[in-house]
């Protein structure tokens, strides 16, 4: 949920933890008091927990009888059973408004494969990551302003590219020295189709899987073929995407990732993110880096 995907879609980090320093707005660290969170042993009492998607295809989203699917949903059923808790109560919201919800005390935890930025650590608690994801873009049928990559946006002043709010895609543009006045930003990923045939904008910007996805969508758009990746720093941009917690919820957090960890290492956990469209090599870059090092901000 490529890209903040405040991301998913997220959504990002870049090989070798370079995109960890980009700074999140000042207005996202302005927030109301984190509500308490439930205990691990409270909702082990009740049997039920509140977990949000973005309802961003692959990384989380709900079906047509509201329960979750895709990478993360799938993923974290299978360790909330493993912890004692069957009954999900499944929430589906904004990606901008998962960090939100959980600082109020909205839901319990987000299951939207949210990337691992410093940023974000600063207000909620991560898993270890879950997955794995590079860029793309979508664009109009042909590509007629031949756009070939996120630099493209910099370089030129005839194009504008839409972002999901609150995605890690904002901050890469940012990296890039793309002006906020080149960004449009957009609330989910299901209306890029029509930012883009509205000409409202010339291109979208996301995570590789998600821009597939929509490019199926439709015959009018296509996903830009010889995609450049973007580089800050020399370094190739990918996201690692983790479950999410309140601040305040370390022993829920620590009692899933011990068992995450080791489901990790199976080949059911691997099954299921193939299903979803993620490469064997966004399945070993999982492994790649810790969420203490993917949290940590680096000069």
């Amino acid at each position: 949920m490529d890209e903040m995907e405040i991301g998913a879609t997220p959504r990002g980090a870049l090989t070798g933890t370079r995109l960890a320093w980009l700074a999140v707005p000042l207005t996202l660290t302005l927030t109301a008091p984190t509500a308490l969170a439930a205990s691990l042993e409270e909702l082990r009492q009740q049997g039920s927990i509140r977990v949000a998607v973005a309802n961003e295809v692959p990384y989380g989203y709900l079906d047509d009888e509201g329960q979750g699917q895709g990478a993360g949903p799938e993923v974290a059923r299978h360790v909330l059973d493993e912890l004692g808790i069957d009954d999900i109560e499944w929430v589906a919201t904004s990606f901008g408004d998962l960090i939100p919800g959980l600082e109020e005390g909205r839901f319990d935890m987000a299951a939207a494969e949210m990337a691992i930025r410093p940023g974000r650590c600063e207000r909620v608690l991560f898993s270890t990551p879950n997955t794995s994801y590079g860029e793309g873009l979508l664009v109009r049928a042909t590509n007629p302003l031949d756009i070939r990559g996120y630099e493209d946006f910099a370089r030129r002043d005839d194009i504008d590219v839409a972002v999901l709010q609150g995605a890690s895609q904002v901050d890469i543009l940012r990296s890039l020295d793309v002006p906020d006045t080149r960004m449009i930003e957009i609330e989910s990923n299901d209306a890029a189709i029509e930012t883009l045939l509205a000409d409202r904008a010339d291109a979208y910007a996301g995570t590789g899987l998600t821009v597939s996805r929509l490019g199926e969508q439709s015959p009018d758009v296509e996903v830009v073929a010889g995609f450049e990746d973007p580089k800050v720093d020399g370094e190739i941009v990918r996201s690692w995407g983790g479950f999410t917690f309140p601040d305040d919820a370390e022993t829920l957090r620590d009692a899933f990732n011990e068992v995450l960890t080791a489901y990790r290492h199976t080949p059911e956990w691997e099954e299921t993110l193939t299903h979803h469209g993620f490469t064997q090599d966004d399945i070993l870059n999982a492994f790649r880096f810790e969420t203490e090092k993917l949290c940590s901000p680096q000069e």
